[in-house]
């Protein structure tokens, strides 16, 4: 399975005020999935973000960094009003599945124990490999770990045995993917996805470049690792 770029419209956990704009300039690309955070926009404007994702083909997804239920709750609901197909973050809820599930949209929480800005995993591999297949048993479709946020291991053999444990189509794995080592480590754990965002704007891969300039490098990066597979 070959793990899909997940290109997040945001920078430090906000969605950037030219979203549109510069999923317009690169929507020709071969990227399905396409995300953006449930802050920076107005309502109204993250809706016709969606609408753009839709028009074009694309996967909608939304990522929230919130730890409270009744932000959840309402995240779901702007997740719910958009359109969106995909709700990853957030610490798991009951309630929030409920409504994820009557939206129809897949659930992907945040596995293991996470906090802080930025955002920070800490415990035991075995802690949050415990928790993953524990929010699995709860009914999420999947989890969203946050492998180079883990302060107590390394996170790529922690990836490896979250992947080995649910299963690759059951695992998005979240931030700090900024060059092309790191694009090869994902191909090696083979998640649904990674997410990448604010690399793109910082221009990580084609300094100094567009938005649209590094993203072009990441999926010749992605191509070149797979021998053009898809």
């Amino acid at each position: 399975m070959k793990p899909e770029i997940i290109v997040m419209l945001t920078h430090n956990d906000v969605t950037v005020s030219n979203a549109r704009e510069c999923f317009r300039n690169a929507a020709d690309l071969p990227v399905k999935y396409w995300g953006f955070k449930d802050v920076g926009l107005s309502t109204r404007e993250m809706e016709q973000l969606v609408a753009d994702f839709k028009d074009a083909g694309k996967t909608p997804v939304l990522e929230v960094v919130s730890f409270d239920e009744k932000d959840l709750l309402n995240a779901a609901a702007l997740a719910t009003a958009c359109g969106v197909e995909y709700f990853t973050g957030g610490v798991f809820s009951e309630a929030v599945l409920g409504r994820v599930r009557e939206a129809g949209m897949k659930y992907f929480p945040f596995c293991g124990s996470v906090g802080g800005s930025p955002i920070e995993l800490t415990g035991s591999p075995e802690d949050v490999i415990s928790d993953a297949v524990r929010l699995r048993g709860l009914g999420a479709d999947g989890v969203d770990l946050v492998a180079y946020r883990f302060a107590d291991g390394d996170p790529i053999q922690l990836a490896k045995l979250v992947e080995y444990q649910l299963g690759g189509q059951n695992l998005i794995i979240a931030g700090s993917i900024n060059s092309a080592d790191r694009i090869r480590r994902m191909q090696e754990i083979r998640p649904l996805g990674y997410t990448m965002g604010g690399a793109l704007f910082e221009g990580a891969f084609v300094p100094g470049g567009s938005f649209r300039d590094n993203l072009e490098r990441v999926v010749e990066i992605d191509a070149t690792f797979w021998g053009g597979q898809s």
